[in-house]
Order: structure tokens, then sequence, then C-alpha cells
């Protein structure tokens, strides 16, 4: 045999699966319809979704002035929102190409999930910056193109433009990774059809794939180099988003820890959000057998190791700001002053999702338990909105100036914004679990044998 595994390691797919049976599983969320679980999650994020684009149809009509921000706190709810779901894309491409590269077997269930997850969520990142300009219909004079305005220019020494061609190239990449992907998967679709519509499309989308020798070579050349790109990517767009605030003079911004602190940051919450939609898909599409809890229990060690970075990352902020002895460190997002002072609340969140619950993850009863992996994802999740939270609010609330000291409070136009783009990366989810396969399952047949329950078990009776 040319792969030994270990007898101690768990199988991947479990159940006596076949090849035809992994293919029939994986497109009954397709073929068949959708259950009263689906409908009743895609209504409640529908409604979210219609919430948001009032608020943001009231913001565009009205003006930035309806939401919370002040002379002080001019980027709030609105950024906040920006880098926490910039920093939840971040696990897509870290599972499907890091983990590509490095050959683990454990990606092939939950690495198509991931890297839709990481699209949908680059797009309610973008939605931020482009309302935070207030007339979003003069956006294009941010482009770096000539234009009538003679000598007009975007500033390209500003992080703010970096973010833009790190963001839209993140994007990019991110979505033809994807779909590479997704090609042998839309010719299963396409092959099992029995409507000519559905057959069209699907056929359309799999862009002639015919599962030849030559097409898989191509698909493993194409999927190894575009990993090779994403790689670095997944690391320098959170470096380019924590230099909007480590470039400043800022108390508490400019800091040299901001781009691997940020980055691990990001991939801390991704995978935390991963861990939230798989918990559900497994239950709501019946794949048990491919989302296990051997998944379940790695993504949860990733969880530990970039959480343990964040929290010496914390320590090492904290520790800074007062050892510098200045009163303008005393009310950083990490202080003294912040825990005890008028943002307290938000300071003891961020320490208590991030910092504390997570510990129990060393456990490995909870760290393989479904309810409390879903539940601490979530956790996880808030504690990492109230990181950019105080962040933001906290460093600016207070400044050189007495008198310019003030407090945010939200309006229910920031409220529901947020809320909506929430509703929005749900209703694209589902719409995406409805027409596309979930699992790879072209990737999932290629470790059946070394990886499957039942394989596994003939194996070891012979």
């Amino acid at each position: 045999m040319s792969h030994y595994e270990a007898p101690i390691r768990e199988p991947l797919i479990l159940g006596d699966k076949s090849y035809h049976d992994i293919s029939n599983d994986i497109a009954a969320p397709i073929e068949g319809k959708a259950n009263k679980w689906w409908w009743a999650v895609f209504s409640i994020a529908l409604i979210a979704f219609l919430w948001g684009i009032g608020a943001i149809a009231y913001t565009i009509g009205t003006g930035i002035g309806v939401w919370g921000l002040n002379n002080k706190i001019n980027w709030a709810w609105d950024i906040t929102n920006f880098v926490w779901w910039i920093g939840i894309g971040h696990a897509g491409t870290l599972i499907s190409a890091v983990l590509l590269l490095f050959r683990q077997k454990w990606r092939m269930g939950i690495n198509r999930s991931a890297e839709a997850m990481t699209i949908f969520a680059v797009f309610q990142a973008g939605l931020f910056p482009l309302i935070h300009m207030g007339r979003i219909w003069n956006g294009y004079w941010t482009m770096p193109i000539p234009n009538q305005f003679g000598s007009l220019w975007t500033n390209f020494n500003s992080p703010l433009l970096w973010d833009v061609f790190a963001i839209s190239t993140y994007l990019s990449v991110s979505v033809v990774f994807w779909w590479t992907g997704l090609l042998p998967d839309f010719a299963m679709i396409r092959d099992r059809a029995t409507k000519p519509f559905q057959k069209k499309i699907y056929s359309l989308l799999s862009f002639g794939w015919t599962g030849r020798a030559k097409d898989w070579q191509r698909f493993e050349e194409v999927s190894l180099v575009l990993a090779g790109l994403a790689t670095p990517l997944v690391l320098s767009v959170h470096t380019i988003v924590s230099f909007d605030f480590a470039t400043s003079v800022i108390p508490g911004w400019h800091s040299t820890v901001y781009p691997p602190y940020f980055v691990a940051g990001a991939v801390f919450s991704g995978f935390a959000m991963v861990q939230t939609l798989l918990i559900i898909m497994r239950k709501v599409s019946n794949l048990e057998e491919y989302i296990t809890r051997l998944h379940i229990e790695n993504m949860n060690k990733v969880i530990l190791v970039t959480g343990g970075i964040v929290m010496v990352a914390y320590l090492s902020e904290f520790f800074v700001g007062w050892y510098s002895g200045s009163s303008y460190e005393d009310f950083t997002y990490l202080s003294i002053g912040a825990a005890t002072g008028p943002y307290a609340w938000a300071f003891w969140a961020l320490i208590l999702c991030n910092g504390v619950f997570p510990q129990l993850l060393w456990i490995k009863k909870l760290r393989t338990n479904f309810t409390v992996s879903f539940i601490m994802a979530i956790i996880i999740n808030i504690g990492m909105w109230f990181e950019r939270f105080d962040i933001i609010v906290i460093n600016l609330s207070r400044g050189h100036l007495p008198s310019t000291w003030t407090q945010f409070e939200p309006t229910f136009v920031d409220i529901g914004i947020f809320v909506g783009t929430i509703g929005f990366f749900f209703v694209l989810f589902l719409l995406y679990a409805r027409t596309f396969p979930v699992v790879a399952q072209a990737e999932v047949k290629s470790i059946l044998k070394s990886s499957g329950d039942g394989y596994k078990s003939r194996r070891d009776n012979k």
C-alpha cells in the first residue's frame, strides 16, 4: 500500500459509502425540495436583508448624519463592520489554499462552504466603504482613472487605496479558485439533471468539463497555482486593513503589532464563522457523514492557536500602553482606563469572548462537542466584533483635547444596516446551498478509500 495511515486516526467519511452514494448525498439538497428549516432560516434572513436595504436607502437619501457619528468619532459601526466582515472572509482561502498546499485531507469536506463564505463576506464588507462615502453616485471619483476633473487623482500613499487594490485582488482570486473547484461538481449535476433547462444551465457553468485525464491534470495545475497566489493574499489583505489604523498618530492605533495581530484575529474569527455555518449545514442538508466530529475538532485546534496569538497581542498592547507612562495611552482600547471607564462593558465583552471562553476548547470533550463548538463559534464572532468596535470607538472617544471627549451611541439606522448585511450574507449562503454542491464531491471521492469508514473497517478486518 502506497499510503499508510495510523489506525488511531478517525475516518473522515462515516458510514459504508460508495462513490455513487457520495454523488447522491451531495446532489440531494439541489435535486430535492427545501425542508421547513431551510425556509424558516431563509425567511428570517430575507426580513433582515430587507430591513438593511431600507436603512441603506434612508442613509443615501438623507445623508450619513442619520448615523450616530459625531465630530470626534467619525468612524464607528460602519468601519467596525467593514473590518469584521473582511476578517470573516479570511478563513475560506486559508482552509482551501494553505491546507491544499500542505495536502491536508480534512479540508476536503469543508473547503467548498468556506470558499463561498469568503466571497459572500467580502461582498458585505465592500458595502460599508461605499455607503460611508455619503454620495455613493460619485464613487467613481476614487478610481485611479483619467477623468474630467483635471488634476484630481487618488492618493496612492493612502492605505485606504491599498485596501481597494488588496481586497479586489483577493476577491478575484477567491472567486476563480472557488469556481475552478466547482467545475467537476457542476458536471456531475449536469449529468444527473433530468430537466432540459437545468441541464443547460449546469452545462454552461461546468465550462465543458468531460472528466478526461487532461481535464484533471489542468484542474490540479490550476488549483496549485491559485493556491500559491492566494496564500500570500491571506496575509497581505488584513495586513493592509491594519495599516488603516497603524499609519496614524492616534494613541492606541500607531502600533507595529497590528499587522500580524489582525491576520491572526481574522483567521480566528473566520474559522469561528465556518464552524457556525458547517454545524448548521450538516443538519439542514443531511451531511453528517461528510462533516464529522474530526473536522470540527481540527478547526477548534486552529481557533485555539490563533486565539493564543491574539491574546499575546492583547497583553503586549496593554503592557506597552502601561509602560509608556503617557496619559494619552491611558484610554486606549486595552488599558486600565478602558477597563474602568464608560466603555468598560465593551472592554470586558472583548476579554471574555476572545480570551476566557475559548480556553474551554483545551478540554477534548468540549472541543469535540457540536453544541459547545457552535455556541463557542458565535461567542468568538461576537468577541471579534467587540474587538473592532473597541479599537475604533474607544481610541477615538478620548483625544488630546479633553473638550473633544465624547461618547458614541448607535442609531436605528446603524443597527439596521449591520443586521441587513448579516441577513444578506445568509440569504446568499442559503441560496448557494440550494443550487451549488456544498461539499466538493470529487475531492471527497479522492480520499474515500484511505479515509472512508467502510473501507477502513473492511481493511482492518482482513
